[in-house]
């Protein structure tokens, strides 16, 4: 089976670097599934949560406060803002998101700074309803 190396970054620690069978982002443009051999390309995250599974089978996840990904043909990498494992994933990180959201949609005139803060607010509610907390 065909492996891509991934690696999951943030300021202040690398989260996952290893080889995986795919990667689902959180792109601004719509949820992007990466398999080995994907076009090559940059795009932009919103606030999400990233899954792959590793070369074993095993789902890993970790939520993202935005960031940007790199795709080559056998690598992804990701730079996120800031990542926080599930585990520790609560309501009020999320609801501290969404308030952070807010404030910069309302602090700008740009149309699409709007809308992707729209997007990511938006995508926060519904994981914060899916996961009940």
């Amino acid at each position: 089976m065909a492996l891509l190396f991934a690696e999951l970054v943030a300021p202040e620690r690398l989260m996952y670097s290893g080889e995986v069978r795919s990667v689902l982002l959180p792109a601004a443009e719509g949820d992007m599934t990466v398999l080995p051999g994907h076009v090559p390309l940059v795009t932009a995250l919103l606030a999400g949560i990233v899954f792959a599974t590793d070369a074993a089978g095993t789902g890993r996840r970790a939520f993202i406060s935005g960031g940007l990904a790199e795709v080559t043909g056998e690598r992804v990498t990701i730079l996120a803002e800031r990542v926080t494992p599930m585990e520790e994933l609560s309501g009020e990180g999320l609801d501290q998101e969404i308030a952070e959201l807010r404030l910069e949609q309302d602090s700008t005139g740009d149309y699409e700074r709007r809308a992707r803060c729209d997007a990511a607010i938006r995508r926060l509610e519904e994981i914060k309803a899916s996961l009940g907390l």
